[in-house]
């Protein structure tokens, strides 16, 4: 038949020279490049195991063994075999024993009796394409788990019916000062301030696939931050929960009341500009006009240096207070703080 190109390595466990020799052959005629070793008792087999673990693509295993049997011999082999499908095959047709054996973790029971070569491939590329689809979605679980615990970001998971934490990154530890433990014992109702509580209830049961709001958040030394959060519902455990992604945003708003106060004093700087400015210079402006189209005596020009000098006086203070407003634009201490925060 020769139906698979892969290459495979079967372990038979099996005393019996018979039917070792039957199952060869059907594996033989299904398989076109293969490797198959025989274990003619538990010993041996558990020597293949320990000096080639995870190196057999299949287990056939036999229950009737010289120094093993039954129930005792599946739960030996299974704790050697790791992560390799066992197919158990016997000569003895008890139902109740075979689905004992697939509780137990066998991955096929075969009777002998109606073994054949097609029944056997079967078996085995099933089984085969089953772990591989095991062992990606293992892997895949691995990748989110790493994406979820080695993100930057504070993230976790809570439970939607009981509201206790479920798992927590390292990312939100070390922000909001609680061990993994703490956060364990805590529901998220002990990370915000009692004003929030209504509107944490309202968002809990929403149907958003992708839910975003702001918040207010309490570390464990008591300081109030203010947060954006991304939600969405998942299954943890096989609880129904939210998986949580928090952005502090503390800093962003502090910068950005610092650029609402710059441009009200912008606004002022533009208004002094506009109107008080203009008076002073109106008025000097219009002195030198009149100065130089008439012959003024001396009572008349001491009068307008006198006007001219009050008037450039009263100028510079007006230049004197822009210059203090525009020094207030660009305050050290909170644009400096805040300057990253976009990054």
């Amino acid at each position: 038949m020769k139906e698979s190109p892969a290459s495979y390595k079967f372990l038979v466990v099996e005393d019996n020279p018979g039917d070792f020799f039957l199952i060869e052959e059907y594996l033989t005629e299904s398989f076109a490049s293969l490797r198959i070793e025989n274990a003619k008792n538990f010993t041996e087999a558990k020597e293949y195991l320990t000096k080639s673990p995870s190196c057999f693509n299949i287990i056939f295993l036999d229950l009737s063994l010289p120094d093993k049997q039954g129930e005792e011999l599946i739960k030996n082999i299974l704790q050697n075999a790791g992560e390799i499908p066992v197919i158990v095959l016997t000569g003895y047709s008890d139902i109740a024993f075979s689905v004992r054996s697939l509780h137990l973790g066998v991955a096929d029971y075969l009777n002998k009796d109606e073994l054949n070569a097609t029944l056997l491939y079967k078996s085995v590329v099933y089984n085969i394409e089953r772990k591989r689809k095991k062992d990606e979605l293992e892997e895949s679980k691995k990748l989110y788990s790493d994406l979820f615990h080695l993100s930057p970001i504070p993230m976790w998971v809570f439970d939607l019916e009981t509201l206790f934490f479920l798992d927590v990154n390292q990312a939100a530890i070390n922000h909001y000062g609680y061990s993994l433990q703490e956060f364990l014992a805590m529901t998220v109702k002990d990370i915000k301030p009692l004003e929030e509580m209504t509107k944490m209830n309202q968002t809990l049961n929403d149907n958003e696939t992708l839910f975003k709001d702001k918040f207010k958040h309490t570390k464990k030394n008591g300081i109030l931050i203010d947060v954006e959060i991304q939600s969405t519902h998942i299954e943890f455990l096989g609880r129904k929960a939210k998986l949580m992604l928090v952005y502090d945003i503390t800093e962003k708003i502090k910068y950005l009341k610092t650029i609402e106060n710059q441009n009200e004093n912008l606004k002022e700087i533009a208004r002094i500009q506009s109107h008080v400015v203009r008076s002073p210079v109106a008025r000097i402006l219009g002195l030198l006009n009149y100065m130089e189209e008439y012959d003024l005596d001396d009572e008349e020009k001491k009068f307008f240096q006198k006007s001219l000098k009050t008037s450039v006086l009263e100028l510079d203070d007006i230049i004197k207070d822009i210059t203090n407003k525009t020094q207030q634009l660009s305050p050290e201490n909170n644009i400096n703080g805040s300057k990253n925060i976009f990054k």
